[in-house]
C-alpha cells in the first residue's frame, strides 16, 4: 500500500483527534515501519488494518466508518494534488464510471507499482450507475467516501447501495442513483 494512504489517514487522525491519538494508535501497533510513512514508500496492509483496529477501539467509531471518512478526507487530497484530472469530467457518473480505465491509469503513472482495487461497470445510464469493486482488502468503504465526496464536488447527490458480494467485504457491488 502506497505511503500517501498512510500519511493523509495519520494526517485526518490528527486533525479530528489531535496528535496523541496518533501516538497511540502508533505506539500499541507492531509496525514493521515504526509508524514512519513517506507518500513514495509502500507499507504493508496489515499496518494499515492495525492503525484502524486500534483507533476504532479508541474512538468507538466502526472501522467502515473511518474508511468512510478517511475517503471522503482523502478526495480533498486529490481535488488539491490534481485539479486537471477531476477538470477533464463535468459529471459524477461520468468520472466513476472511469476510475478503472482512466483515473488508475494515471495514477499508475505516478505511483506505478500501486495496488489499486478493480471496479467492474455493470451498468451505466445517464443517471445511474452499477458497479463491482474487487480488491484483496476491504475498503469498500474508503471507496464510498471518495464516491460520496464526488458527487458533492459535481454540485449533486445520489443514494449509494452496497451490496457485499462477499461477505469478507472484498467484493462488493455499488448501486448509485443520481438524485
Amino acid at each position: 500500500m502506497k505511503g500517501i494512504v498512510f500519511t493523509e489517514f495519520l494526517d485526518l487522525v490528527e486533525k479530528k483527534f489531535g496528535i496523541e491519538m496518533v501516538d497511540s494508535i502508533i505506539e500499541n501497533s507492531k509496525l514493521a515501519s515504526g509508524g514512519v510513512y513517506t507518500s513514495i514508500g509502500t507499507y504493508s496492509f496489515s499496518e494499515m488494518l492495525q492503525l484502524l483496529q486500534h483507533l476504532s477501539s479508541k474512538s468507538g467509531i466502526s472501522i467502515d466508518n473511518l474508511l468512510l471518512i478517511y475517503g471522503e478526507h482523502f478526495f480533498s487530497v486529490v481535488e488539491k494534488s490534481y485539479p486537471g484530472l477531476l477538470a477533464t469530467y463535468k459529471d459524477p457518473i461520468e468520472m466513476l464510471s472511469s476510475i478503472e480505465n482512466h483515473i488508475h491509469v494515471e495514477v499508475r503513472k505516478i505511483y506505478p507499482d500501486a495496488e489499486l482495487p478493480t471496479f467492474i461497470v455493470e451498468e451505466k445510464k445517464i443517471n445511474s450507475l452499477i458497479m463491482v469493486y474487487k480488491s484483496s482488502r476491504s475498503m469498500h468503504h474508503f471507496g464510498l467516501g471518495l464516491m460520496n465526496k464526488t458527487f458533492e464536488h459535481f454540485k449533486s447527490s445520489a443514494e449509494i447501495v452496497l451490496e457485499k458480494i462477499k461477505e469478507d467485504g472484498t467484493e462488493v457491488r455499488f448501486i448509485i442513483n443520481k438524485n
